[in-house]
């Protein structure tokens, strides 16, 4: 086996290496911050995402919704910069608005981006992680822990990240490390072009996407056989938790 292939081994208490990260929705936000963080910290890292980066990081055009392009992607990813160490499902999208205003296929589509999406990544690469006990960090919300009004899509697709996670928690214990990140609100262009009833308020306080960023690394960090299971990471003045 090659170096990248090769089981961890490292000693029980060593912080592991940052190494080789696929990132969802690296083009911005949230993505984007991770990747910035990866490579801060000397890692590699990849981007799936619908928009091309600005930057020269590895990228494989897909639109998440689609989970046939979804797995392609990852296997193009492969062949670009080798297979990963870490997969982050940052992706994510929103349909606003009460449930009867939403056209189905808007609010089918928030579902099929979040979860399906998430879903499809993750089982492509999980050969890849199982070979080097690799971690997944899927990316929930505060909004998958308590639904809110005019968000039944987003908080439907997030309470389920929530429970596939857990559940591959359990599947693949002792072989790929799960991390479920529960963000709250920050400062990205998420809710840009929204209808202003749905844009937080000009002086909501959120976080800044970065101090989330760090917070990942912190799960990829992570001594093999430890785990942080779920993280919730937030700006102090939250208000969509507790």
């Amino acid at each position: 086996m090659t170096a990248a292939t090769q089981p961890a081994t490292s000693q029980p208490g060593t912080p592991r290496e940052i190494g080789t990260v696929y990132v969802t929705g690296g083009a911005s936000g949230l993505g984007a911050a991770v990747v910035a963080a990866v490579a801060a910290a000397g890692g590699t890292p990849a981007i799936l995402d619908r928009a091309r980066p600005a930057d020269g990081v590895a990228f494989a055009a897909a639109d998440l919704a689609d989970a046939t392009a979804a797995e392609r992607a990852v296997a193009d990813l492969v062949d670009q910069v080798g297979p990963p160490s870490a997969v982050v499902t940052a992706a994510g999208t929103d349909a606003c608005g009460p449930l009867l205003e939403i056209e189905p296929a808007a609010w089918e589509r928030v579902v099929r981006v979040n979860l399906f999406g998430t879903v499809a990544v993750v089982r492509a690469c999980l050969p890849h992680l199982e070979a080097v006990r690799g971690t997944v960090v899927t990316v929930s919300s505060t909004l998958g822990l308590r639904g809110a009004d005019a968000a039944t899509a987003y908080s439907a697709s997030k309470f389920a990240v929530r429970g596939f996670s857990q559940a591959l928690a359990a599947e693949y214990a002792g072989r790929v490390g799960v991390t479920c990140l529960v963000p709250g609100g920050m400062r990205t262009a998420f809710f840009d072009g929204r209808d202003e009833r749905f844009r937080p308020a000009p002086d909501q306080d959120l976080n800044d996407p970065a101090n989330t960023a760090g917070a990942v690394l912190t799960a990829l960090r992570q001594p093999v056989g430890c785990e942080i299971r779920e993280m919730l990471v937030m700006a102090s003045g939250e208000t969509s938790w507790p």
